[in-house]
């Protein structure tokens, strides 16, 4: 399994021009060859291939006096850039003729010396080494202070050079890793996701949503004012820029940090896990926009994922249209639709349930249907029909929907 190790970097004042000038030639030759294709494609031309591209763009390039200044700079930095052209127009191919699953890929755009965001990146070609010393050492950049966290596991394929809106520095390396299997264990956990609790798993436990740009909310209020009251173009703007990135920075490294932490505790103590698959796209054009981008579900399922496939574990998505807050995880019985104020009701069977714990069961037992494993067998309970309602209303029937529709904590997906 590849996985990326990211460090913080902190280069000089003099490394940090030299990665200036690599931000900048690898951008202008990822501009260049998008500008080609682009003029090709509107003269009704073929295609222009990757070699082609790299040999007008780099290696006669460097011979004029208009590009002369490419070859202060890495070759491999400007390999990578049209290496990354490559690969968006692969994916803008691979969706326009549907082998592409997902929602639509627009073709490449411009790159643009304004973005918050810059990225370089070096292969073995390079030769780029991390030293004993700790330090890693980039041609034509120099030696980089690194701050290890913790070492790497194996030697690093690739690595890439990140400046973000911060005006931070990180290496991120790319790194192969052998599966480790966790010693197994008897549990298998289903979780259901919202906003209340972040979190609520099948045996009962609730984790509360921490709510991280919330609780920054005041600070960011503060600073947003401050950059509208600078005039732009001036020094004290770009200050009061960067300042708004280090809070929104700070807001989403805690995070990312306390994800880590559940999605660690939860693979490492049960045997399967399962979630729903949530479609976080449709549920960010809604008024609960703000807190379901603070909330992170698909970064942390994501984590999830990774970990369960790297540990040994079993991690598997039920449909997004199960009706796992309508069944009755007893009897099996799938009652009416609820609003979100009903959090907690009692079946025709006589079972009471809580709204997320029951649906958190039913995500375990619909887990375990559609992934059966050594665990334990398929234990979906026997659906028993509800009653037939009398009227449309009762039957939460709404004859101008454009499509079905479904309550995840009271959230309506469309």
């Amino acid at each position: 399994m590849q996985l990326r190790y990211q460090f913080r970097v902190y280069p000089t004042s003099g490394q940090q021009i030299g990665l200036a000038r690599a931000f900048g030639c690898a951008r202008v030759v990822f501009n260049d060859g998008l500008r080609l294709r682009q003029r090709a494609h509107e003269a009704g031309e073929k295609y222009i291939s990757d070699g082609e591209l790299s040999r007008r763009l780099i290696t006669e390039a460097k011979a004029t006096p208009e590009r002369a200044w490419l070859s202060e700079v890495s070759s491999v930095v400007l390999q990578q850039a049209l290496a990354d052209l490559n690969t968006a127009y692969r994916n803008f191919f691979a969706s326009v003729s549907g082998k592409r699953k997902g929602r639509k890929v627009a073709p490449p755009r411009f790159r643009s010396r304004k973005d918050n965001r810059q990225a370089i990146r070096f292969t073995k070609n390079s030769r780029f080494k991390v030293l004993d010393n700790g330090r890693l050492r980039l041609p034509k950049i120099g030696d980089l202070q690194v701050r290890w966290s913790r070492s790497l596991p194996s030697e690093p394929s690739s690595v890439a050079i990140i400046r973000d809106a911060a005006g931070r520095y990180f290496a991120s390396f790319v790194v192969q890793t052998t599966d480790e299997s966790l010693p197994p264990v008897d549990s298998e956990v289903g979780i259901d996701l919202g906003l209340t609790h972040f979190a609520v798993l099948s045996d009962g436990t609730k984790v509360t949503a921490p709510r991280f740009l919330r609780r920054a909310a005041r600070k960011l209020r503060r600073l947003q004012q401050a950059l509208s009251r600078k005039q732009r173009g001036s020094q004290n703007r770009k200050k009061a820029v960067v300042k708004v990135a280090r809070a929104h920075a700070r807001v989403a490294d805690t995070r990312r940090d306390w994800q880590h932490k559940l999605s660690t505790t939860i693979v490492r103590e049960n045997q399967a896990i399962y979630v729903e698959d949530l479609c976080v796209v449709g549920l960010g054009r809604t008024r609960l926009a703000k807190s379901v981008h603070d909330a992170g579900w698909s970064s942390f399922t994501g984590m999830v994922e990774y970990k369960a496939a790297r540990w040994g574990r079993t991690f598997g998505k039920i449909d997004r249209f199960a009706p796992t807050s309508r069944t009755c995880s007893t009897c099996g019985r799938i009652d009416g639709p609820k609003p979100l104020s009903v959090r907690s009701w009692t079946c025709p069977c006589g079972a009471v349930h809580d709204r997320d714990v029951n649906a958190a069961i039913n995500v375990l037992a619909q887990g375990r249907w559609d992934n059966p494993n050594a665990c334990g067998t398929r234990g979906r309970p026997a659906l028993v029909p509800a009653p037939r309602p009398t009227s449309r209303r009762e039957a939460g029937i709404r004859p101008h929907a454009a499509c079905p529709t479904r309550n995840v904590e009271g959230i309506p997906v469309l």
